[in-house]
């Protein structure tokens, strides 16, 4: 019966990230650096209007678009923090995550043979979608360009097929952002070209050294502009499943019909949670970035004294470490690292073929358990490869 399926459905993979986190679950004493989820519970006052949501009843389906109050503060919150300016009536969807975003979203704006530029190495969850609407995902090698996706590598793989650009800032797995200037380069670029440019911003409330600039703020473009963003990073809100997009209302209405069709609306009780989240929880990431950014440079610190080369992140919560100097796959020296140190990394190799000779570490994990975890990669290194 398996030839009655869909072709592009059995043509894709499990995510690598969560099979090498499958193949390792069960091993004993296997300390894990490996899911990119916040280690921080929800906050309180979050909690609780999620639990006020249900006493009161807000039980029932919403507006496709989500509850219009929850659409006007993230309208609200957007402009005041990064000067975008989307109406809450038509402009702004939220979704069941920034995932499900990321889907419909090109699933509206792609057709058969369509390409879609994305820089490699890249979280795996972009390549299904992009193939799952019939495109072709076109990925751009970015590990000499300091893993940036800039608007020279782009124009050299512009073609007649190009529907669009997929730009993550800052990047799962690299943590590499993007600047005022380079972000200024691209929208020249695409600037009156028939190119959608696809930003997903999930990890901006978690930039350390800089402001995170939005590329929507450069209007010339606004029309070619999606902006996807979501609770689940800067609130530690992954199981809520809230994200939202930002489009022009012309296109946004098109991604709506694929959004009713596809889930009716988010989650109400996780709509209440999250508008509580934007209203009054303008702190709450800055606190858990104060954390995350105490991690990354203790990170820094253990990987030079190991020799390790890195990229130091801009924001996030990944390590993307360099490991080419072994001379063997990222996949088998993860493996190696899990049976002889007991210590679990995601090979590179998870993140296309870009990522081959790295391992990425999440630092979304207590400083306790980092500090173990570099304890046994450190041992790996000095002990078991000589």
């Amino acid at each position: 019966m398996d030839h009655l399926l869909n072709d592009a459905v059995k043509a894709i993979e499990i995510s690598g990230i969560r099979r090498f986190f499958n193949l390792v679950q069960g091993k004993e004493d296997i300390l894990s650096l490996t899911i990119g989820q916040p280690d921080f519970y929800t906050p309180e006052h979050v909690k609780k209007s999620a639990k006020h949501a249900i006493d009161m009843n807000h039980t029932t389906y919403t507006h496709n678009a989500g509850i219009l109050p929850l659409r006007e503060a993230i309208s609200t919150f957007v402009h005041k923090k990064y000067q975008l300016s989307y109406r809450p009536e038509d402009e702004i969807i939220v979704t069941v995550g920034a995932s499900q975003a990321i889907d419909i979203t090109l699933r509206t704006i792609l057709k058969k043979d369509d390409e879609v530029i994305l820089p490699g190495p890249v979280y795996p969850g972009y390549e299904p979608l992009i193939k799952l609407a019939g495109a072709k995902p076109v990925f751009i090698d970015t590990r000499e360009n300091g893993f940036k996706l800039t608007a020279d590598l782009i124009k050299s793989h512009l073609s007649p097929k190009t529907k669009a650009i997929l730009i993550p800032y800052p990047s799962n797995p690299t943590g590499v952002t993007l600047n005022e200037g380079e972000l200024e380069e691209i929208a020249t670029l695409i600037d009156q070209k028939e190119i959608f440019l696809i930003a997903d911003e999930i990890y901006s409330e978690l930039v350390y050294d800089q402001s995170h600039y939005s590329i929507g703020r450069f209007t010339s473009i606004r029309d070619q502009i999606i902006i996807i963003n979501g609770l689940s990073k800067s609130h530690s809100m992954t199981g809520f499943r809230i994200g939202y997009i930002l489009a022009p209302s012309w296109l946004a209405k098109h991604i709506l019909k694929v959004h009713q069709y596809n889930v009716s609306c988010a989650s109400s009780i996780s709509q209440y949670a999250a508008l509580e989240a934007i209203k009054n929880g303008a702190e709450d990431p800055e606190e858990m970035k104060k954390s995350y950014k105490m991690r990354r440079d203790y990170i820094i610190k253990r990987c030079k004294e190991m020799k390790l080369h890195t990229y130091v992140p801009d924001g996030g919560f990944y390590f993307f470490i360099d490991i080419s100097h072994l001379q063997s796959s990222s996949f088998d020296i993860a493996l190696d690292i899990v049976e002889k140190a007991k210590l679990a990394l995601v090979p590179g190799s998870a993140f296309s073929q870009y990522g081959e000779g790295f391992l990425r570490l999440s630092y979304a994990y207590d400083l306790t358990t980092l500090q173990q975890g570099m304890d046994r990669l450190e041992n790996y290194f000095k002990n078991i490869l000589q």
